[in-house]
């Protein structure tokens, strides 16, 4: 499996300030980026849009528009979501990557960074997904994995997938493992369950009693 430093990518040079407008606007014009680093006598100074681009004096220098840069970039020891949030966060398909003295490295592309999290067990592996809501400050993530496990249940991950300023919903991957004990344990530990699963004993025995209180009363 590769990793994320596998796909840092160097295939072309951050444009240098004293690039014009005009070589920007070419290079947009033949590459699928929405941004694309800047350098300054080597050193990283932001990220021109190629939609700003567009719309800039052709025949003047980046340096004339330091103001419409924006200073997104990553570190090369930050982790796959720390990465991914970056991404997302600044709407970008391109990711500078420095060092720890700010040098600049290279770039991350989001198609790449996203086979890297494909291939991650939480995506790759086959499981049952769970979703549980509990409280903002009431969930525990310690607490979540020794449900599952203490129910046989093999835990490939978990992130917070909701939230507001009372309850926080938790999407949950496992692997093998009675999921209805799971659930059960979930709903006495005071999760709610907010997915919907067959296996769920507690919905049956729910439905069961609707449907019989439905034909009480049709009678």
């Amino acid at each position: 499996m590769n990793t994320l430093l596998d796909y840092i990518n160097q295939d072309f040079k951050p444009f240098d300030s004293k690039e014009t407008i005009s070589q920007v606007q070419d290079f947009f014009a033949d590459m699928n980026f929405s941004h694309f680093p800047v350098v300054e006598d080597g050193v990283f100074i932001g990220n021109i849009a190629a939609e700003d681009a567009e719309t800039l004096d052709f025949d003047r220098n980046l340096s004339h528009y330091k103001y419409n840069f924006e200073g997104f970039f990553t570190r090369k020891n930050s982790v796959l979501l720390d990465v991914l949030d970056d991404f997302a966060k600044n709407e970008t398909n391109i990711i500078p990557i420095l060092d720890e003295l700010n040098n600049y490295i290279g770039y991350y592309k989001l198609e790449d960074v996203v086979k890297v999290f494909n291939e991650t067990p939480f995506l790759k592996e086959i499981g049952a997904i769970i979703i549980v809501e509990k409280g903002i400050n009431d969930y525990s993530f310690s607490q979540i994995a020794q449900i599952v496990e203490g129910n046989r249940g093999r835990f490939l991950g978990a992130f917070v997938s909701n939230a507001d300023r009372e309850k926080v919903q938790i999407t949950i991957k496992l692997g093998e493992g009675g999921i209805n004990d799971i659930i059960q344990t979930f709903r006495r530990y005071e999760y709610e369950i907010i997915s919907e699963h067959q296996e769920d004993e507690h919905l049956k025995t729910l439905k069961e009693r609707s449907d019989y209180l439905d034909k009480y009363l049709n009678i």
